[in-house]
Formats: C-alpha cells, structure tokens, sequence
C-alpha cells in the first residue's frame, strides 16, 4: 500500500495534474468533427503523440489517462507511447469502465458498466505500463433525478472497482461526476454531490479501500450551464471546498477535479479560486486537476490533422498546462491568459 500512496500523492504533487487522454473513439470523433479532422487509428495517435511529446509538459503534467487503444500503440518512431511518457518522467493511467448505459426501471438515469473481466483486465493494463486507473459515474440532475437508487448503484461501482485496482498493485482515480448540464442552481450541485460523494465514501469503506491510496476525481459545484446568474468563482470555491470538507475523509491522498465541459479559463479560474479558499479554511487534501478538454480545447483548434501544425498545437498545450498548474497551486492570474503562447 505504501507504493500505491506514494504513486498518489505523485500524481497531485505541487503544480502537478492529470491530463485526461481517455476518450472513447465515439467520444474523440465529436472532437476531430468540430476540428474537420477524419477519426482514423493514425490520426488519433498522431494527435495524442504530440500531446506526450510537448517539450515541457512534464514539468505540469504528472500523470497521463489513456484509452484502451491508445495504451498499445506506438509513435512514429516506433516507440511504444506510453515509454514516451515514462521517459519523461510522467506516470501512465488507463480508462478501464465501458460507459454508461441506461438504468434499469430509471428513465433519464445510467449506470456505469465494466466490473465484468476488470480483474483480467487490470492484470494486463499492469505489464503494459499503467500505474493508476480511472473510472467514471454520471450523475444527472433533472426533474426527479438523481434517485438514490441512481445514487447507490454508481456508488457500489465505485468501490468494487477500486478495490480491484488496490489489489492489483493500480491507484484507483473514483471519478463521481454530478453533471452539469441544465438550468440548476448552485445549491442543487451542492447538495447533489454531497449526497453523492457520502454515498461513494461508505461504499469504499465497504469494499476496504485504503483511502490513502485512491485519488478522487470529482466536479466543482458549480451553477447548471443553463442557469441565469451562474454562480462567480469565489462563490464555486467557497460552496465546493465546504461540501468537501463534509463529505471527504482527510485520508484521501488527493482530489484532481474534473473540467467537465467547463471552457479551458474557467475550469482554470475556478480551480485558482478553490486553492486560494482552501488555503484559508486548511483544507487536508491537495487539489489538483484531471482535465481532458480544459487541457486539450486549445491545441485541437491550433492542430485541426495540419502536421505543419504540431509546433502551434504544442506551445498552445504547454501554455494551458502551465497556467492550469499556476492555479492549481492558487498563483493564476487571468493576465497570463494574455500572454503569447509561446512564452
């Protein structure tokens, strides 16, 4: 267990995060759609190769989540890309739930699927490199929903994948995402996932997982994308900080909030904000971030499948991930969004 906190606390070290490199090939062709850039094998590897490739990036990015395909695959070179990764000192993480998939009897509801096999799975996923995992629950807020039944089914997921990951020598990231699509208020986020993260927490002290050596990969509470007034940064931090004050043991090695469809400078602002606050209030865990379209909106539109376009993509990667560490150690500032990329 001492490997596995200590490969924790790596992954949410001072102005360290993750970058979320796991998207389904459902999920990156809606990107590469917004990009005109064909979903093919070789594209998708050519883009994630310049992500890991970015001189630099190391210094922000302490840990990488990749897809199932993207776990096997090599660089042009020939190099297999997650040595890519471990050369530069930067940890190997893989996606290992199959989705979410309609609940049973639950109209507007899912549940994420994948315990069958995991055992084998994570077995495997172990001698190719990876070190930490990550699985994912959807939680939706909508008129009668999330019932706790919802609540409880993801909940137990939950935990019986991270035990599967403790005994196979992997850090489980327990990602509970209570979305925030639609009109809600902040105060619905917040009692959402306060009911949600209490409801995640007794499952992994059911299915004895050592908090120590599990990171959490939770949503900001934040105000529904909808919602007229939307709730301002300080207002996010001090509401996200005090729900996690209540509902997260102190043991937990770390939290790497999720961008979740926020745009790249408000995930980054709003992450600034909640360091600064939890430095106020001496919140026990670090804070850190795990973001897939915070990181990657920028350097998509700079590359769109251009090869002449892999130096412009990767200052506009470097760039996002130095500012995104500067917040996760509560010293952004929104000037640095003026500066040219390639500072």
């Amino acid at each position: 267990m001492n490997d596995l906190a200590e490969i924790a606390r790596a992954l949410v070290a001072p102005g360290k995060g993750i970058l979320a490199a796991d998207e389904s090939t459902a999920t990156i062709k809606r990107r590469f759609d917004a990009i005109g850039v064909e979903n093919t094998e070789d594209n998708r590897r050519a883009y994630r190769e310049l992500l890991f490739r970015t001189a630099g990036a190391a210094d922000y990015i302490s840990g990488v989540i990749l897809y199932d395909e993207t776990i096997r695959q090599k660089a042009a070179d020939g190099t297999p890309l997650v040595k890519v990764l471990q050369d530069q000192g930067v940890a190997a993480g893989i996606k290992v739930d199959s989705g979410a998939k309609p609940l049973a009897g639950s109209p507007g509801e899912v549940v994420t699927e994948g315990l069958d096999g995991l055992r084998e799975r994570l077995a495997e996923y172990r001698g190719l490199g990876a070190v930490f995992a990550k699985w994912r629950a959807v939680i939706t807020i909508g008129d009668g929903i999330p019932t706790r039944g919802c609540v409880e089914a993801n909940a137990h997921a939950l935990g019986r994948y991270a035990a599967l990951c403790q005994e196979a020598g992997i850090v489980p990231i327990v990602e509970p995402e209570v979305m925030m699509d639609g009109g809600h208020s902040i105060d619905t986020c917040y009692d959402v996932t306060l009911i949600t993260l209490h409801a995640v927490f007794r499952e992994l002290a059911s299915q004895r997982v050592a908090l120590r050596g599990m990171l959490l990969k939770p949503n900001m509470v934040l105000s529904g994308s909808e919602a007229k007034g939307r709730a301002s940064a300080q207002e996010v931090a001090r509401r996200t900080v005090d729900c996690f004050m209540d509902a997260v043991p102190a043991a937990v090695a770390g939290i790497a909030f999720l961008s979740g469809g926020q745009s790249d400078e408000e995930a980054t602002v709003n992450l600034d904000a909640i360091n600064r606050y939890a430095a106020t209030v001496g919140a026990p865990w670090p804070l850190s971030f795990s973001y897939g379209r915070g990181l990657q909106a920028a350097p998509q539109k700079a590359w769109a499948g251009k090869p002449e376009n892999v130096a412009a993509a990767q200052r506009a990667y470097h760039h996002r991930a130095r500012l995104t560490a500067a917040a996760q150690m509560g010293k952004y500032s929104p000037a640095m969004e003026k500066v040219a990329a390639t500072a």
